[in-house]
């Protein structure tokens, strides 16, 4: 659900879609979903970004150098220490973020913008307490109606917040030089209680380490699942990107609870299955979802009876499916092809009559 990276673009370009292109030089801050591979700029949900100057709510004045050769990235980690000395590091788990911030010197800020990338159609910053902050973002692009709800929770109180704009603020901390300010993110597609409810399940406690080892793990078994060996370095990094690309889509779109929003934006629970978003079917039909019936089986189990549920929930099948809704985007009728290659391959356990 969380895949929380930097964002170096706010607009639309189709290169920079993910909303990183390594051809630039300016991280924007670090938003909690992204999409990749597609010709569309959705997502970028909930932007966080630490800030030596704490007093602009414009993202061209908030936004901050860096260079690659301060930047590592891993599957499920990414860090960057940005030319004004700040150090920021992510991770996550599934339905939660992690964000760990050093600053250089006393004054610490942190920005949160709920304005990025999507037009914002309805925005909402609730205040909890000292450490802790609701959140609410509607948004439309292609896909017309987004729900994202937050909950952020600070390692430390912030002294004093900045907010004469209802989608942006900004928070002020009092730290010591160096000192770590880490920051939970909670995530769902369905409430505010669901993405408390997210956090509090997934993120019990403060351990930057722990999560981060324990996503580097995930994704070693997941890549694990084809073992290849070549004396060429360059070919085997190409392997296992691209098969790490092939894992980066469709997300769960459930919280722990498994409460999801419907294709009928209604409520709905799922039962004995995970509910699955972003079905970009005409990319995928040919060769993804059949090598997913190979190293993914029980996931394409649940990716075919998320299909079933959006044809209960919305009228048909997914075509282009995004955050519960309906592109409509390109030609075919793709998810048939998938069930139908699942089922001559032996995975039938769904309601093969509906």
């Amino acid at each position: 659900m969380v895949q929380v990276s930097p964002d170096t673009r706010i607009d639309g370009s189709w290169d920079g879609c993910s909303g990183y292109h390594y051809s630039d030089s300016y991280i924007y801050g670090f938003s909690h979903t992204h999409l990749s591979g597609t010709g569309c700029s959705d997502y970028g949900d909930i932007l966080l970004m630490p800030v030596l100057n704490g007093n602009s709510f414009e993202a061209e004045n908030y936004r901050t150098a860096f260079s690659h050769e301060n930047e590592s990235a891993a599957p499920g980690y990414y860090s960057i220490k940005f030319n004004n000395g700040i150090r920021a590091e992510l991770s996550a788990t599934i339905r939660t973020g992690i964000h760990k911030y050093s600053f250089p010197v006393k004054d610490a800020h942190v920005i949160l913008d709920l304005n990025h990338r999507d037009e914002l159609t309805e925005g909402k910053i609730e205040i909890i307490n000292n450490t802790t902050v609701a959140v609410k973002r509607i948004s439309k692009a292609w896909a017309e109606n987004q729900h994202a709800y937050a909950q952020i929770i600070f390692s430390k109180p912030f002294t004093s917040t900045y907010n004469d704009k209802k989608d942006k603020i900004i928070f002020h901390f009092d730290l010591k030089p160096g000192e770590t300010l880490l920051t939970k993110v909670g995530f769902s597609f369905v409430s505010e209680s669901g993405a408390k409810l997210n956090l509090d399940t997934e993120q019990p406690k403060w351990n930057f380490e722990g999560v981060k080892q324990q996503a580097r793990s995930a994704w070693n078994k997941e890549l694990g699942k084809i073992s290849v060996s070549d004396p060429d370095a360059e070919k085997m990094k190409v392997f296992y990107t691209a098969l790490y690309h092939t894992m980066i889509h469709p997300n769960v779109a459930m919280d722990v609870d498994g409460s999801y929003r419907g294709m009928d934006n209604k409520i709905h629970k799922a039962i004995g299955f995970t509910y699955y978003s972003v079905f970009s079917l005409w990319d995928t039909f040919r060769a993804t979802h059949p090598l997913f019936t190979i190293i993914q089986p029980d996931r394409d189990l649940d990716f075919i009876k998320t299909f079933l549920k959006m044809y209960q929930e919305g009228g048909k099948l997914p075509v282009w499916e995004l955050a519960s809704n309906e592109t409509n985007c390109m030609i075919g009728y793709h998810a048939v092809p998938v069930i139908t290659d699942a089922y001559v391959k032996g995975i039938r356990n769904f309601d093969t009559q509906l």
